[in-house]
């Protein structure tokens, strides 16, 4: 495969998308040390661990796996949360990518319910179907992540599934233990509808 799976700055009207970097730090910590009630299922830094943080996701693009971003508030210049690419996988063609996950998501407490998470995935599935000419896009979370999975169907993804002890659990006190994972995805297809749905969400916040 001879695809590069790197995610240029993607700029919305609410959320600025923008690779990841060690510049990014104290924003980052700054974003994971409010409210962290929502964050049960989900792999996000203490303030202390950000450092490492990026140099886990940092040493995953470097291989070609992962591309990470931060979330960038337009409207405060304001670093309220990441994701990313993940998994890119190719099998009709040696230059192109065929499918891709979105993951690695969370956002500061602030920007919950804002319209953030909406524009953001608007903004990632929209450079994968329409400038990667991506089939498909994978969407997945815990099982148990309830708040997840209404977020990622609000998106117009269609759950297909549980995939049983499918990776590692961030839940407290799981520790070394496998979590069950729901997996949505959103086709080719079907994206013109997701988009659509998408903008009409986002308009809410923007008018």
């Amino acid at each position: 495969m001879s695809f590069k799976l790197e995610g240029p700055v993607l700029e919305g009207t609410l959320v600025r998308l923008e690779p990841l970097e060690h510049r990014h730090a104290a924003g980052l910590a700054e974003a994971a040390e409010e409210n962290r009630d929502t964050y049960a299922f989900t792999w996000v830094p203490r303030s202390h661990e950000v450092d490492a943080y990026i140099d886990t996701q940092l040493a995953r693009a470097a291989s070609g796996w992962l591309a990470p971003y931060v979330q960038v508030h337009r409207a405060t210049g304001r670093v309220v949360g990441a994701t990313g690419y993940l998994d890119p996988r190719s099998w009709l063609s040696e230059d192109g990518l065929d499918a891709v996950e979105i993951g690695f998501t969370w956002l500061a407490a602030s920007a919950q319910g804002t319209g953030v998470n909406a524009e953001a995935k608007l903004l990632l599935l929209r450079h994968a179907f329409e400038e990667w000419d991506v089939s498909r896009v994978d969407l997945k979370t815990d099982a148990r992540n309830a708040r997840s999975r209404a977020a990622i169907a609000a998106a117009g993804a269609r759950f297909e599934g549980v995939l049983r002890n499918w990776s590692r659990s961030w839940a407290p006190g799981e520790e070394g233990r496998l979590r069950d994972s729901a997996i949505f995805s959103i086709t080719a297809e079907e994206w013109p509808a997701s988009r659509t749905r998408l903008e009409h969400r986002i308009a809410r916040y923007t008018r």
